[in-house]
């Protein structure tokens, strides 16, 4: 495996034990995404949209696990990659659409997180490609 995709890895499941901490802030003090990230609008969180949040940034973190454990796995790599476009456009889209979040650092780290994976997992879809074809070189 290249030292690319190792690197990915390590990332990911990086990644997904942050998501899995900010999901038990979620769940214990739905104030925590009032201070942090829906600065704009505090009024609208509330502890229903707080597991609600939690929830799925569980749900990434698992899906974000899987993929640093089976980099190989195409369908859960690119699941992977959709989560993260997913962040984005949701963070960018309380931003810029709802206004219920300014771009403090508690929004522009998950903006960054989630860009910065992106493009890691695009430039590592070309390292699989590459091992995936030198794997089949081999079997002729």
């Amino acid at each position: 495996m290249s030292r690319f995709l190792n690197v990915l890895r390590s990332w990911l499941v990086m990644v997904s034990v942050i998501a899995a901490g900010n999901t038990l802030q979620s769940f214990r003090d739905h104030g925590f995404l009032s201070e942090k990230l829906y600065t704009a609008s505090p009024s609208l969180v509330n502890g229903l949209q707080a597991r609600t949040f939690g929830v799925w940034t569980l749900l990434s973190s698992v899906i974000r696990c899987l993929c640093a454990i089976d980099i190989r796995n195409r369908t859960l790599y690119y699941i992977t990659l959709f989560t993260f476009f997913l962040a984005l456009v949701h963070f960018l889209s309380e931003v810029f659409i709802y206004h219920t979040a300014a771009l403090t650092i508690g929004v522009m780290a998950p903006l960054m997180v989630a860009s910065f994976s992106i493009m890691g997992m695009l430039i590592g879809l070309q390292y699989l490609e590459v091992e995936a074809l030198s794997q089949n070189k081999k079997k002729n």
